[in-house]
């Protein structure tokens, strides 16, 4: 059964982040301003509260995420505030029948809702998923090919900054020397993560693997809603034809991103081993998960040789 200590810190944890996400999504805290974006970094509590507090509670904080997105588009709308607030939506777009009305309702509730509640479970199935693959015999293998993975991202997220910043006119070299800094922050990150995965810390892997998975389900799958529910509004929001908004919400997905997934990812890893000393990322409810099994049998063997 699970102790009550156990019980009690996962209590406070679970009402900390919620502390954390409320004080967050109101007040500037919920973004980190990068010269030409601000990234969003709500979605970082509810990734760690999945590693740490496990699926089910981690989708409780996605939901908290959500409920604030929901509340703050419904009480300050801004010009596309109906993609997350079926108040908002009901108030700003046509309908001419219920049905119509029930339809806005569900786009928008599930638009605010439902990607931030797979923030919470997404990221700890990556997490237990990497963690199985470099617990196995064909460790390196594994975890090679995830970090180069890891790696592109990287680098493409620098290129991304870069490249804009150059497009605005905000720099003074060329979108060649842009590439080639995000080649070089690539094999460097590639080498730094390889470094610790093979010599230090392979929870290093893990840990960063959930914090890109995390943004990145919050980033396609919000975007993705949106093109999928309010293609035509959202265009017009955009003052776009709605032919190009697939165009647009790529170049978001490729920029915004991956920079948030980035931002996500060195927080997640930076919380992640701290948090990990006190308690085991991975294991939730007072169970150790099978994760946990097959490094124990993977260390037998080892002993036994």
């Amino acid at each position: 059964m699970q102790s009550n200590n156990s019980k009690t810190y996962e209590l406070v944890l679970t009402a900390l982040f919620v502390a954390i996400i409320v004080v967050m999504a109101s007040t500037p805290l919920g973004y980190i301003p990068l010269v030409v974006i601000n990234a969003t970094t709500l979605h970082i509590p509810v990734i760690i509260g999945s590693l740490f507090l496990g699926p089910k509670k981690g989708g409780f904080l996605g939901g908290v995420f959500g409920v604030t997105s929901f509340v703050k588009s419904s009480l300050t709308p801004t010009p596309s505030a109906f993609a997350f607030s079926p108040v908002a939506a009901l108030t700003m777009l046509p309908h001419d029948t219920i049905g119509q009305a029930i339809g806005l309702v569900f786009k928008s509730t599930f638009i605010a809702i439902v990607p931030r509640i797979l923030i919470g479970v997404i990221p700890y199935f990556v997490y237990v998923g990497i963690k199985k693959a470099i617990s196995s015999e064909k460790k390196l293998v594994y975890g090679s090919i995830i970090n180069v993975i890891i790696s592109f991202i990287m680098g493409f997220g620098v290129f991304a900054f870069f490249n804009k910043m150059v497009s605005e006119g905000k720099i003074g070299f060329s979108v060649t020397v842009a590439q080639v800094i995000g080649a070089v922050i690539g094999i460097i990150v590639f080498a730094a993560i390889e470094y610790l995965f093979m010599n230090k810390d392979a929870k290093a892997l893990g840990f960063i693997t959930a914090g890109i998975s995390g943004a990145m389900t919050n980033t396609l799958l919000v975007m993705g809603s949106i093109y999928a529910f309010y293609r035509i509004p959202y265009s017009e929001v955009l003052q776009i034809d709605p032919s190009a908004l697939m165009g647009v919400i790529g170049g978001i997905i490729s920029f915004n991103g991956v920079i948030e997934a980035i931002v996500g990812a060195v927080i997640v890893y930076l919380v992640g081993i701290v948090l990990d000393k006190i308690k085991p990322a991975g294991v939730y409810a007072g169970k150790e998960m099978k994760i946990k099994a097959v490094t124990s049998e993977t260390s037998k063997k080892q002993m036994a040789q």
